[in-house]
């Protein structure tokens, strides 16, 4: 079983920037990648971000596309999101999730990631 913590939500000012951080435990032998996704009130869950555990590929949203870095610590077991030039659009719970090892991946399919974290809120408004 894997774990996902995940920490660094809160309030910013749009225009403004923050990291959110994904720490993963457990059995991560088999982990492919590790991304994020959203979830406004009244929304359906969104895709935002992935990136391959080993070979670090990259895949985003068009919404946050420019705006948006996702990276990994492979010694720390640890994936982060910065997150700059932050619009009010982007308030949502955000949540950490990594897929175990398969042969077809689709980043932006829910049922393709195997662990959650728990989810960490992100409001930006002045």
């Amino acid at each position: 079983q894997v774990q996902l913590v995940e920490s660094g939500g809160g309030l910013v000012q749009p225009g403004g920037s923050l990291r959110l951080s994904c720490a993963a435990s457990g059995s991560i032998f088999n982990i492919y990648g590790m991304g994020w996704f959203r979830q406004a009130p009244g929304k359906e869950r969104e895709f935002v971000a992935v990136i391959t555990w080993s070979g670090g590929r990259t895949f985003y949203a068009d919404s946050v596309k420019g705006r948006f870095t996702i990276s990994r610590d492979n010694a720390e077991n640890t994936v982060y999101l910065q997150m700059s030039s932050l619009k009010p659009e982007d308030t949502a719970v955000y949540y950490c999730a990594a897929a175990a090892q398969r042969s077809t991946f689709r980043v932006d399919l829910l049922h393709h990631y195997d662990y959650w974290g728990q989810g960490t809120q992100v409001t930006v408004s002045s």
